[in-house]
Formats: structure tokens, C-alpha cells, sequence
């Protein structure tokens, strides 16, 4: 089955606003066995929308519109679709007495542009807005044409168009009590099978190396792969279609882990910090931070997992030198022959953050994230970060040469990676 994806809002076109729908939408959609084959986005325009959406009921079976659904000047979808379609719009007395209801319940006086939100395409699915005003709708287009275009291009004759309102928190519960029973009732069930192996401290292209010969005769049998590079990490994603589908990815999955064994730290939608949350609960220890140039990063990817307070006990943003000596024990000898960026400096912050929060281990990260301050000696993106233990303190030095956000994310996933290996050797 094709799916497309048309959103809508000039706010997505000028920058303004994070196209999250994408994302989202897709995963859900993908889930459900539903792969969207392309997806646009548009302004609020007449000539864009309704351009966007007749070419996509073109090749489509399932079209899901985003945004456009409001009460203001701007939200143009609902009429522009209907004048489209040829259908009149008609007022709802059920989503009439919701909008009262919304409004009553908060005590406000209902404004009157609302209204407009009360009026649907003729014919159209309702789907109330259990968090907001405008609802969703739903509708079947076929006509003689259009089945005969389905035919001839071997799709179903009977299309549905889906339109959901843009905010977030409106869109997603729609979608999940509404839309989900009509996919479930209308199509058939397609196989698709997807498995993302998570990777860190190898690139890219030396990834796709290492595995790219043993997935080949698995490739000849329909399983496809892709390579995502994130700042200090890489995925490996396996998908695969039909009744073979599972079979195809698991004997996937089991070769990459069998050659990347080491650097996988996860699968799917683990993140490097719940490994290490996790491993910490497991052994039973205690972790502190000294960071500077990831400025908190660190400490904001590990307070994001539930259950971290019981084992992250606290941090230093030791930005400037004054902090290093006097909250870390740095010093300050260290600092004028050594420099703040040197692995004196990143390993007297690790037993410094030790000492002072009495914890197992500690991490410390000190570096040059630019884009100035950098010399021939250490360039822009020198880092070191250093661990230190009841054993002793490890350093490493590595370059990440990039803006200062992908350099504090590289950072943050390197210093959780030499955590995590140390946990699992513990």
C-alpha cells in the first residue's frame, strides 16, 4: 500500500517551527506494517495544498494531511480539501456541543471564530479532539475515474484521506484512538519488520564495512539495510518485508552482532545513557561528573532516565579554571603548565569529582569546542576525558572537530561509552 504524508503550515516553510508529524507518523505508520512512501510539506496556500493533496490521492492508497484544521485565518486545509473534492461542508452538532463543552469546562467564553471548526466536508468521518477545539476527519474518495486509475496501476479503488489538527498534543492520541481502528478495519495487515542496531566508536562507512559482506547473500533475499551516522555513534537498521520478514532480519541482527559485538551498546530506541543508568543499578555504583566544555550535557542525558537519582550522584560545570581548583582540587600548577585542555587537567577533575561526592566512579570532560581557541597543538575539537575509579584514572584523547552542538553531543556519547565499557568489563 502507498502512504503519503502531505503537512501543512507556513511556519514549517519559513523554519519557524520542528516538522515532528514526519517523524512520528512514520514510525506509528511503520509499526503498523504501513511504510510511507513520500511525504511533502506546504504553506498555507489554496494552490499548494490542494496541488499536494490531488497528486498525492494520484498515487496513493492512504493520505494523511497535517495541520490546517484551526479556527484562524491560516487554516485553510478543510475548506481548500473539500472545494476539491466537490463537497459541501455542513455543521456538526457533535462537534458543536463539544467546543461549548471545551470551553464551559474552563470557564471561558467560547470565541466565536470557532464556529467554523463546527463545519466538515459532507460525508466526512468525525473524529472529536479530545485535547483541543478543530477535529479530525476522515473520508473515502471513489469515483469513477479514480477506479479506474487504481486499476490500471494495480491499487485499490477506494481511497481514504485522513486529516488530523497540527499541534502535537492533539495529533498523536487522535491518531492512536481514531486512525488506528480504521487502518486495522480498511487494509490488510502488511508484514514489515525493522531492527536498528546501535553503535558507537566506529564510523560510518568502516561499519558498513565490516558487515556489508556477511549481510550480502541475506540482501539477495529481500532484506535491505541502512546506515545512520549520529555525533558519536552509528546505526545499523535492518528492515525486511513478507512472510520471511522476521527470519530475514534475526539471522541480520545475529551477524552484525557477531561482528560488532563490542560497539553495540543497544537496539531500536535504547540510548547510550539508559545502558549505563541500567549497568549502574546492576553493580551497584555510584557515578559524579566533571564537566566542561559538554557544559552539563552529560548530566542532562542521564537525569533523563528514570531511576538515575539513585546512582548519578552529582556534577561540576567546571566551565572556568577558578572552578576547576576550587570546586574539583585542581591544581593550579597543573592548570598554568598543562593548560585547561590536557589530560593533567581531565584526569586531576575525575579524582577531584570522586573525592568530592564520595561516589564509585567519575567522569570529567575538558576541551576546545570552538570555533576559536584552538593552536597547532591542539586544534579546535581536542577533548580528553578521563575516568577515574578505585584503580585509578583513565584518559583518552580524541578530535571532534565540528560545531560546538554536534561537539558536545560526540563528547557526551564518548564519555558514556568509556563508562559503559568499563561497567561491562567490571
Amino acid at each position: 500500500m502507498n502512504v503519503e504524508l502531505v503537512n501543512t503550515g507556513s511556519e514549517l516553510m519559513l523554519g519557524r517551527v520542528l516538522n515532528t508529524h514526519q517523524q512520528w507518523l512514520c514510525r506509528r505508520l511503520a509499526d503498523l506494517g504501513h511504510v510511507v512512501t513520500r511525504q511533502v510539506a506546504v504553506a498555507d496556500a489554496g494552490k499548494e495544498i490542494q496541488g499536494a493533496v490531488r497528486e498525492a490521492l494520484d498515487r496513493a492508497e492512504l493520505v494523511i494531511t497535517t495541520g490546517g484544521l484551526g479556527p484562524t485565518s491560516d487554516d485553510l486545509t478543510r475548506e481548500l480539501i473539500a472545494e476539491l473534492l466537490g463537497r459541501k461542508l455542513v455543521q456538526n452538532g457533535e462537534v458543536l456541543a463539544h467546543i461549548e463543552a471545551f470551553f464551559a469546562q474552563r470557564n471561558r467564553p467560547r470565541p466565536s471564530m470557532t464556529t467554523v471548526e463546527t463545519f466538515v466536508p459532507e460525508g466526512a468521518l468525525v473524529f472529536i479532539n479530545r485535547f483541543g477545539t478543530a477535529p479530525g476527519l476522515a473520508m473515502t474518495i471513489e469515483s469513477e475515474s479514480s477506479k479506474t486509475a487504481a486499476v490500471r496501476a494495480g491499487q485499490r479503488a477506494r481511497k481514504w484521506l485522513v486529516m488530523l489538527p497540527g499541534p502535537p498534543r492533539e495529533l498523536r492520541p487522535m491518531f492512536d484512538e481514531y486512525v488506528v481502528p480504521v487502518l486495522k478495519r480498511e487494509f490488510l495487515d502488511e508484514i514489515f519488520v525493522c531492527r536498528t542496531i546501535r553503535t558507537t566508536a566506529v564510523g560510518e562507512s568502516r561499519v558498513q564495512e565490516m558487515v556489508e559482506g556477511g549481510l550480502g547473500p541475506l540482501v539477495k533475499r529481500g532484506l535491505e539495510t541502512g546506515y545512520c551516522a549520529r555525533p558519536g555513534s552509528v546505526d545499523v537498521r535492518l528492515t525486511a518485508r513478507g512472510v520471511q520478514a522476521q527470519a530475514l532480519v534475526l539471522e541480520g541482527e545475529a551477524l552484525v552482532q557477531q561482528v560488532l559485538g563490542a560497539n553495540i551498546y543497544g537496539f531500536d530506541d535504547d540510548e547510550i545513557e539508559n545502558q549505563v543508568i541500567r549497568m549502574l543499578v546492576e553493580k551497584h555504583k555510584t557515578l559524579a561528573l566533571a564537566e566542561s566544555c559538554t557544559g552539563g550535557n552529560i548530566a542532562h542525558r542521564l537525569t533523563n532516565v528514570p531511576g538515575a537519582s539513585a546512582f548519578f550522584l552529582g556534577g561540576v560545570v567546571s566551565y572556568s579554571n577558578s572552578a576547576k581548583e576550587h570546586f574539583l582540587s585542581v591544581q593550579p600548577e597543573t592548570l598554568r603548565t598543562h593548560g585547561a585542555v590536557s589530560e593533567a587537567t581531565a584526569r586531576e577533575m575525575a579524582s577531584g569529582a570522586r573525592l568530592e561526592f564520595g561516589s564509585d566512579l567519575a567522569l570529567a570532560v575538558t576541551g576546545i569546542a570552538g570555533p576559536g581557541g584552538g593552536t597547532a597543538e591542539k586544534p579546535v575539537g581536542t577533548v580528553f576525558i578521563s575516568l577515574a575509579t578505585e584503580a585509578g584514572v583513565d584518559v583518552r584523547k580524541f578530535l571532534n572537530p565540528w560545531d560546538r552542538e554536534t561537539f558536545k553531543q560526540a563528547t557526551a556519547t564518548q564519555a558514556l561509552e568509556l563508562l559503559r565499557v568499563k561497567l561491562n568489563s567490571a
